[in-house]
This record gives structure tokens, sequence and C-alpha cells, in this order.
């Protein structure tokens, strides 16, 4: 703002809110004697409030709310006597209240909320006796609430939500405040109870104190709460009579102007009365999930209209979903996870054409996933995890080109192919379709996912290759192809992933070498196991060197090695060497054994060995005898590898050393000569 400004002197009005003006207040402001009114909001007014704004004398609002204001509240500001409204609400204050803020006995509003602002709230504060709103959440205060605040019996706004405070809520507020018409301290550690008399506040229009420590049972007196907008106690531990169950229900039937009902996250048990299709006509957010309700969704939940959304998620509800829900037109979420709701899924649910998030996850519904589903437009996420669906997947889920956040059908039983279609998920960022019973080719078209970032698709019965055109899914942190059927190599292309953390492929049928590059370098970000055939790859991964081609036409030389491997002594290995020496001659193959130490396996020196190899040039050994132990503790144990039994290879190189050799397997060897 420029300093000229302060040339203005008699200026009285300065509204410049909603605007894009940036950098500091000028000190020059305080020329402005006659100003009352400074308004600017919503701009990017940075720095610290200058001193000399305590010369503009006049002043009576103040208003600097979303802005980048920095450092602390001036405790100077006390001597603008004259200030009614001071709003400094949305910037990056921090340091504490000043106390001197008491001294401004016309303030009728104080919002000093979202800023770093920290300590305990001054006592002193209830010396504002004109003080109307109190707007101090989001900030890191602490401590109690001096007691001498809920005696504010002007109050009308009291919101200290979103911070670090405790203690107990007084017996009489609705006595000792009873102009107050919003109560806020939710996201704090209140503990105690629900004062009764706060239910006696029959002007009151929102009262917010969830995620508190507060106990017992909800009081009476909502019935007496006409005006009554907003209403959340939910992530307490509230309970409720088993005779009355959720009587609190109809006891807001009254609360003709309710548009936000929340009792979640709290230990209410009991069924959902029918009367709840009284409620408010205005309703539009109503949170029962994560209590102890029990029974069945009351077919009278469809009478509310202005319903956009609607959570029972994890309670002990059961039954079939009533076909009226889908006669709600504005519903945006329903969230029924986590319940034991049953049979099909109604039709009727395709019918909410709002919706943007669609949650029946864990419960045990069965059938299809309804046709009328192609119908939804404006879904986001998508979750029928955890159930017993079945049938083939509708082509129609894949093409649901507004899903944004997850698809997620994971643990159910669906059979038939993965549709090319699933490439118009081109915004979704999870797909799960895990432990299924899918079967056929992962289809290229998934390239066309290019929001995707975790692909689960393990624990089915997929076949073929895995698609190279994996690798355009350049965003993707998560794979998982695990248990299944995949065969071949694995891609290259999938080391070219920057962003994969994780990609688990193991417990398939793949073969080749592993590729060397990308999160294939870090072997805690990699799993492979079941995958008998790999090799090659990062040290780091420990798999066997992969074989040199043999031309199918040669044959390997099997021989049975039992006894001998199994008596580590010099003289029994060197007949053994004029056996294979005969045997080779005969066939025309070259087979040798090396004895080394080689990347961290100890093996014994065999003196008879290194002469062979070293009398027979340019012969490469091939195979390697390993024992488990340096030579210097060597046990007198040959050992095998994890497949030695018939193993047929031109390489044993990298051979991992796991069981004992106990004289009956066959090992095969072989040049690898073609």
């Amino acid at each position: 703002m420029t300093s000229s400004i302060g040339n203005i002197s008699f200026l009285e009005f300065l509204r410049l809110q909603n605007n894009k003006f940036s950098g500091s207040l000028t000190e020059n402001i305080g020329g402005l004697s006659r100003l009352k009114f400074l308004n600017l909001s919503s701009n990017a007014i940075s720095g610290a409030i200058p001193m000399n704004i305590t010369r503009c004398s006049s002043l009576e609002v103040i208003d600097l709310t979303d802005n980048e204001v920095t450092g602390t509240i001036p405790p100077e500001l006390d001597r603008l006597y004259h200030l009614k409204v001071l709003n400094l609400a949305q910037n990056n204050l921090s340091g504490t209240i000043p106390p001197a803020l008491s001294n401004l006995s016309s303030l009728t509003t104080l919002n000093l909320a979202t800023n770093s602002l920290h300590g305990p709230i001054p006592e002193v504060l209830s010396r504002l006796r004109n003080l109307q709103h109190l707007q101090i959440s989001l900030n890191s205060l602490s401590g109690t609430v001096p007691t001498s605040l809920y005696n504010m019996s002007s109050i009308n706004t009291f919101a200290l939500a979103s911070n670090q405070l405790w203690g107990e809520i007084p017996a009489d507020i609705g006595f000792t405040m009873p102009k107050m018409l919003s109560f806020h301290n939710c996201f704090n550690k209140f503990t105690g109870t629900i004062p009764p008399s706060l239910h006696n506040l029959t002007k009151i229009q929102s009262i917010r104190m969830s995620h508190n420590l507060l106990r017992g049972t909800v009081p009476g007196g909502l019935e007496r709460l006409a005006d009554l907008i907003l209403y959340n106690i939910g992530f307490n531990h509230l309970i409720n009579s088993k005779e009355k169950g959720l009587s609190l229900l109809k006891s807001l039937t009254n609360a003709t102007k309710l548009e936000f009902l929340a009792i979640d996250g709290n230990l209410f048990e009991g069924e959902i009365p029918a009367s709840v299709g009284n409620l408010s006509r205005q309703l539009a957010k109503l949170y029962m999930g994560g209590n102890k309700i029990s029974g069945w969704i009351p077919a009278e939940i469809g009478q509310l209209k202005s319903l956009t959304l609607l959570n029972l998620s994890h309670n002990s509800m059961e039954g079939n979903i009533p076909p009226e829900i889908g006669g709600l037109p504005k519903l945006q979420a329903l969230i029924l996870a986590g319940n034991k709701f049953s049979g099909e899924i109604p039709t009727s649910i395709g019918n909410l054409t709002k919706l943007s998030q669609l949650d029946l996850s864990v419960n045990n519904f069965m059938g299809v996933i309804p046709f009328s589903f192609r119908n939804f437009g404006s879904l986001l996420s998508f979750d029928v995890s955890k159930n017993n669906l079945n049938g083939s997947i509708p082509e129609e889920i894949f093409q649901l080109r507004s899903l944004s956040l997850f698809l997620n059908l994971s643990q159910n039983s669906f059979t038939g192919k993965l549709p090319v279609s699933i490439g118009s998920l081109a915004n979704v960022a999870v797909i799960d379709i895990s432990r299924n019973q899918l079967s056929g080719e992962i289809p290229d078209s998934i390239q066309n996912c290019k929001s995707l970032q975790r692909l689960l698709l393990n624990g089915n019965a997929l076949s073929g290759g895995i698609p190279k055109s994996l690798s355009q899914l350049k965003g993707l942190q998560y794979l998982d192809l695990s248990s299944n059927d995949l065969s071949g190599a694995i891609p290259v292309q999938l080391g070219l992933l920057n962003d994969l953390q994780l990609l688990n492929l193991s417990f398939n049928n793949l073969e080749g070498e592993v590729p060397n590059s990308g999160v294939f370098l870090e072997f805690n970000r990699i799993d492979l196991e079941g995958n008998d055939r790999v090799c090659g790859g990062p040290k780091v991964l420990m798999l066997p060197a992969c074989h040199s081609h043999v031309h199918p036409k040669r044959r390997t030389l099997a021989l049975k090695l039992g006894i001998a491997l199994a008596i580590p002594v010099e003289e029994e290995i060197e007949d053994l060497i004029m056996e294979w020496e005969e045997e080779i001659r005969r066939i025309g193959l070259v087979s040798h054994v090396k004895s080394v130490k080689n990347q961290g396996h100890y093996v014994r020196t065999c003196n008879q060995l290194a002469s062979f190899i070293h009398n027979n040039p340019p012969h490469t050994p091939k195979a390697y005898l390993a024992a488990p132990h340096q030579e210097s503790v060597f046990n007198g144990k040959w050992y095998r590898g994890l497949s030695a039994s018939f193993h047929v290879t031109s390489d044993l190189n990298n051979l991992p050393i796991h069981f004992e050799y106990l004289r009956e397997e066959n090992v095969q060897i072989g040049d690898g000569q073609v």
C-alpha cells in the first residue's frame, strides 16, 4: 500500500477488501486521524501491524481478515478507545493474546481465529462488558478457560474450537450466558458432561462440542431448541440409556431449521426410530457412524429430501438397504461401510446422480453391481470392498470418468476379465480390485489411467505377461500384482517409473532377468518371492545369475551326486571329477565345478578342483559347491540351494544356501555351450 495514503487526512472510511493488494501496511497510515473504518480483508498484505496505527484515534473498525500479516498483536492497540471491531482472523500472527485488549471497553467483536497464538486466555478479557463475539478458534491456546469468561452475559458467539484447552464446562452456562447463539468448543480436551442448562438457551443456533472427552448422556431439553441449525456432539464418550434408545432424534424434530446433525463417534446404541423422517426438511448432513446402533435403516429416512450426506458407517446395523434411499435427490455422500447389511444393492441407488462418494464396504452384500450405477456422473470415490458380490464387473463401472479418488472392488468374488474400458479411468488415483477371481490378461489400455498412483490387482488369476504399457503410468507409486498366474519376463520399463515406491510381483510364474534400475535397486521396495525362475538383477536382491542361452538340441548332463556331495572329503571329490571327465568325453559336453568364495557364499577350498580347472583351459567354471560358513569354521556339511532338486542350469553362480544336501536329489549340471 502506497505511503502517500497517509496524506488524505480527511479520510473516514477505507474499504479495499477482496482485492490483490500486497506488501506491508505503511507507517504513514497513522496520518489518517479521522479514519473510522478500515477494511483491508481478503488481500495479500504481509508484515507486522504498524505501531502508528494507534494514532488513528477515531478508529472504530479494523478488519485485516484473510491476509498474511505476521508478528504479534501490539498491546498498544488499547489506545484506540473507540474501537468496536477488531478482526485479525486468518493471518500468521504469533505470540500471546495481549491482556491490554481488555481496555477496549467499546469492543463488541474480537476475532483472532486461525492464527498461531499460544498461551492462556487472559482472564481480564471478561472486563469487556460489551463484547458480543469472541472468536479465538484455530490457534494453539492452552490451559483452562477462565471461569469469569463464562459469566460474560453479553456474549452471542463464544468460539474456542481447535485449541489445547481443557477443563469442564460450567453447569450454569445456560444461565450466565443467556444471549449465546453459538457455542463452539470442539477439538479440545474438555471433560465432564454436557451441561443441561445449555439446552435452556431456546434461541441458540449452533452447538459444536465434538472431538472432546465428554461423558455421560445427552441431557433433555432438545425439544426446546426450535432455532437450532447445527448440533454436533460427535467423537466424545457419550452414551444413552437402553430404555430411551435414540430418543434424542425424536426430540430434535422440533428443530425445524436444523441443517447439520452429528452424533457420530460415541457409544450410542439402539435402533434408529421411524421418527427420523420427521427431522427438519432442511437437514443436509446426518452423521451417525461409529456407534453401536443396530437394526434396519427405516424407510422413513427417504423423507429427508434435502440430505446431501448420510453416514451410518461402523455400527451394527443389518438387513437390506431400503430402496427409498434412492429417492434422496440431493445426496452427494452415502457412507454405510462397516455394518452387517445384506441382500442385493438396491437398483434405486443408481438414481442418486449427484453422488460423489459411495461407500458400501465391509458388509454382507451379495449379487451383482447394479447396472443403474452407470448413471453416476459426479462420482469421485466408489468402494464396495469386502462384501460377497459376484459376477463380472459391469463395464460401465470402468467408464465412470468422474472417478478421481479411488475405485475399490477388492475382496469380493468378481469373475471374468478386466475390460479394455478400464483405460477410461483417466483421472482416478487408486484402483484396487485385489483378492477376487478375475482371469485373463491385464489390458494394455491401463496405460491411459494417467493419474494412477496405486494399482492393486493381487490375489486373482490373471495370466499372460506384465504389460510394458504400465511404464506409461508416470505417477505410479504402488503396484501389486502378486499371487496371480502372470508369466514371462519382468518388463525393464518398470525400472523407469521414478515415483514407484513399492512393487510386489511375488507368487507368479515370472522368469528371466530382473531389471537393474529404479525400484529394483532397493530390496525393501521389491518383492519377487515365489518366482523361482527369475535371475540376475541388482546384487542386493541376491538372485541367481541368469543362464546363458542353451541350444534346444543340446542335452545337459544328469549326474547323481548325493553320496559324493554329502561326504566332503577331497579324495571323494577327486573320484567324482574323474567320473565327470569320463562322462563328458563320452557325450561331448564340458562341465566344471569350482570351489571358491563368491558373492558372500563361503565354500571349502578344494585343491583337486582348482588343479582340474587349471589343467583344462579355457573352460570357465559353471557350478559352485557352496557351504554355509567360512573355511575356518566349516562344519563338514554340504548344502543345496532352494531349487537344487532336479535343477537344470548352466550356472549355479548365485545358488542360494538354504538346505543341507541329504544325498537324495539328482542335480543336473550343463556347460551352457551352444
